[in-house]
């Protein structure tokens, strides 16, 4: 079974914004065995918007499309349909009774007519009712191919996926399984990774794919695996991934599809009850990003005091001017200065410093660009590294952050039983 997603609106296409839909929803197809064929970002023109659901026609079984539903004029996907389906507009009367309830009942103001209009809806279509906005979705098929129109609002859509359209897809269709598996890595590059274990790779059954996911400090793999017997596919990809563990065991740290270094080291510290503050200069808060981002993380994560100019690091953090003076403010001095503060000022287990010099100008040291210096202070004392990550500027930032992650990571698991 196959799908197409397309994206409707010019502030996608000249980069105001940025298409989050199409992934979620391939994401939310894959998992129920629906291949996602193309993903296609087209203007808010109807003549373009016809020739796109033409060209799909019978091609895929699900073209679904997100976007152009809002009231105003510019917004022209459920004409569109109408046109492509030889329909008419009317006036559905449980989409119009939950509009109204919801402007004038939850936003405690007069219903407008461009608010009942988005009742309209084509007169063959089903209605997928949206509990979280005012645009209904429509499912809507010609021959063999079904078209879906959701709105282009994340939430709105999140929830049509997942209340109204997966179930509706799972109850009407018959679809083959897809089982993914996804083994992450850190520390070695995706070439170093790939060499370690290309005869492994060589020795796949045919039905398993595996795919490399590089990142800034880290290697996701990816094992995919379809057929029709699903405890088939799920005993080779766990066989396989067990005979993986005993090549690369030192790398990995995480096997679901969805977990990252962060959400693997807040489940360890949850675990040990312990905590986690940090004291970010360069990367300017966005290790603590990527913790609070967790759910869950205030089980853990105490807070960060983001350090960026050297006035911040002595006044705030209360870092020794004397200490900056003499061995720079990049510095193994001052990183450990900034963990063990911070730990102190926060009240934390464990704290992570940075501090260093992305560029693209030295700033307030002469060490040299790409220059880092991470410290984790712990129970039992300081753990300080230095690294240059060279350039881009983003490319030092990116990897230290996922350095200092590792760098705790590989500390906390010591006290993991």
């Amino acid at each position: 079974m196959k799908a197409t997603i397309i994206t409707i609106g010019d502030e996608i296409l000249i980069g105001q914004i940025v298409d989050t839909n199409s992934g979620f929803i391939a994401k939310s197809l894959d998992r129920i065995g629906v291949e996602v064929h193309e993903m296609i970002s087209i203007s808010d023109d109807k003549k373009h918007i016809l020739d796109t659901f033409a060209q799909l026609q019978n091609k895929v079984d699900v073209v679904i499309v997100t976007g152009g539903l809002g009231p105003t004029k510019d917004d022209v996907t459920r004409k569109t349909f109408c046109d492509y389906f030889d329909d008419e507009l009317v006036m559905n009367p449980e989409v119009l009774a939950h509009v109204t309830e919801l402007i004038e009942g939850f936003y405690k103001r007069p219903i407008s007519q461009l608010n009942k209009d988005q009742a309209l809806v084509p007169s063959k279509c089903t209605v997928l009712h949206n509990k979280m906005g005012t645009a209904p979705g429509m499912w809507m098929k010609k021959e063999n191919t079904v078209f879906v129109s959701l709105p282009g609002v994340p939430y709105e859509m999140k929830y049509l996926i997942e209340e109204e359209i997966i179930p509706k897809i799972v109850r009407e269709y018959k679809r083959p399984y897809i089982i993914h598996k996804t083994i992450l890595t850190y520390g070695q590059g995706e070439s170093l990774v790939a060499e370690r274990i290309e005869d492994w790779e060589n020795n796949l059954p045919e039905f398993i794919k595996l795919a490399y996911l590089p990142n800034p400090g880290r290697v996701r793999l990816r094992l995919s695996a379809r057929g029709t017997n699903k405890e088939v596919l799920e005993a080779a990809i766990e066989e396989n991934v067990k005979s993986l563990d005993a090549i690369i065991n030192d790398i990995i740290v995480g096997y679901e599809e969805n977990e990252t270094i962060e959400s693997v080291v807040g489940k360890i510290l949850t675990k040990q009850h312990k905590t986690i503050s940090t004291a970010e200069s360069f990367t300017g808060g966005k290790i603590a990003s990527l913790l609070s981002a967790i759910p869950g993380s205030s089980n853990y994560f105490k807070g960060s005091v983001v350090s960026y100019a050297t006035e911040a690091k002595v006044n705030v953090l209360g870092v020794s001017q004397d200490l900056v003076d003499r061995f720079s403010v990049v510095s193994a001095e001052v990183a450990s200065a900034m963990a063990l503060n911070v730990k102190e000022i926060l009240k934390t287990d464990y704290a992570i410093a940075t501090t260093g010099n992305a560029g693209p100008t030295k700033g307030d040291s002469d060490a040299e660009i790409g220059a880092v210096f991470i410290a984790l202070a712990t129970p039992n004392g300081i753990i300080v590294e230095e690294f240059n990550f060279g350039q881009p500027r983003e490319k030092v930032i990116d990897r230290a952050t996922i350095k200092s992650l590792e760098i705790l990571q590989k500390e906390i698991l010591k006290f993991v039983r």
